[in-house]
């Protein structure tokens, strides 16, 4: 392992802490800068964060160790890790060294697996972004998800969402969801969306025991709201369970763009918070499907690509639009990670 690789791994242990800091989440914080001082007490996890072969910010590293501990702590082992989490102590080395200890293989193997956040807050930006979709083209759309995880966001239409005053979506739906809202709201258009699937390398099954535990893990501990929300989308993805296929991106969405696009709907690529694990090679092939659908929409069979992802620089988060046969890019909001907040721009710029 060469020792630019080495540095990377801790290093990102380390900047993952301070963004958790600023986000707001002071155990995160203190929990991954002790398992940074701790590494070395789980022989197997230490050699796969400082060995790490790509990217180790682009893959989260910070975020699956995380949640590796998060997982063990809900499942109350070892008990002095777990009742950190109760609040009981405050000991962050000595209950990370502990799991490190204890758990090792466990941690290990947990995060050789993709993050699976599936954060469905962050469809509050994407309905905006239809919205205003809906508002250009005065049709419905079809979505096209890549890194779909288990589909959570497929079923969007079937939330509520407040977005800076203005009702949308599903009103008795129990998943419920309002950011704080700066700027303008959105078009006052429904959010029709007449069909949705999506693609995944590892789709999660939402009516499984250990999806539910992996998704859970990955919500901060103290974030109660988002814990509730993601089990009430669960609940509806129970019942109207999303379409999501197991395959590579690239190769999907090339096959989907490819099929007869019947008139009158809008076809909308979308992507939140994944092109990061997306090689650069499948992100070129990507775009390709997309330019090459996108030469032959028309006002009748339109075609758009949402995005709601990290800028180039890390620096924020941006919700994109790109709509064909016009072809502008947009930028229409810049958001929280998790959609706690939404400073919408919509279509003035």
């Amino acid at each position: 392992m060469n020792k630019l690789t080495t540095t990377g791994g801790r290093a990102e242990l380390r900047r993952q802490a301070r963004i958790a800091q600023t986000l707001g989440s002071p155990f995160v914080s203190d929990l991954l800068h002790a398992a940074e001082r701790q590494l070395d007490r789980g022989p197997a996890t230490a050699d796969l964060v400082v060995g790490w072969p790509g990217d180790p910010a682009a893959a989260a590293l910070g975020m699956r160790l995380n949640s590796a501990l998060h997982a063990l702590a809900r499942r109350g082992k070892p008990r002095h890790l777990a009742d950190l989490y109760r609040g009981k102590h405050d000991d962050f080395d000595r209950a990370v060294a502990l799991a490190f200890d204890a758990e090792d293989d466990f941690i290990c193997e947990w995060m050789r697996y993709p993050t699976q956040t599936n954060e469905v807050a962050r469809t509050a930006a994407i309905g905006a972004a239809l919205m205003e979709i809906r508002r250009m083209t005065g049709l419905p759309a079809e979505l096209l998800e890549i890194g779909s995880s288990c589909g959570l966001n497929l079923n969007l239409m079937r939330y509520s969402f407040n977005l800076g005053g203005r009702a949308a979506g599903d009103a008795r739906s129990s998943v419920r969801i309002a950011p704080t809202w700066h700027g303008t709201p959105p078009p006052d258009v429904p959010i029709e969306v007449i069909k949705a699937r999506g693609v995944d390398l590892r789709p999660l099954d939402p009516g499984d025991a250990h999806t539910r535990e992996r998704l859970m893990a990955y919500i901060w501990p103290g974030q109660v709201r988002r814990s509730e929300r993601l089990e009430r989308a669960l609940e509806v993805a129970r019942s109207f369970p999303p379409m999501v296929e197991r395959a590579n991106a690239a190769d999907w969405i090339g096959k989907q763009l490819a099929q007869p696009h019947p008139s009158g709907r809008c076809r909308v690529v979308l992507h939140s918070m994944v092109l990061q694990y997306i090689g650069d090679i499948d992100r070129v092939r990507i775009a390709d499907a997309v330019d090459a659908a996108a030469a032959r929409a028309t006002p009748e069979r339109p075609l758009a690509r949402i995005g709601f992802e990290w800028a180039p620089d890390r620096s924020e988060v941006q919700l994109t639009l790109r709509c064909w046969p016009d072809g502008e890019r947009r930028m229409l909001a810049t958001a929280h990670p998790y959609c706690d907040w939404i400073a919408w721009r919509g279509m003035s710029t």
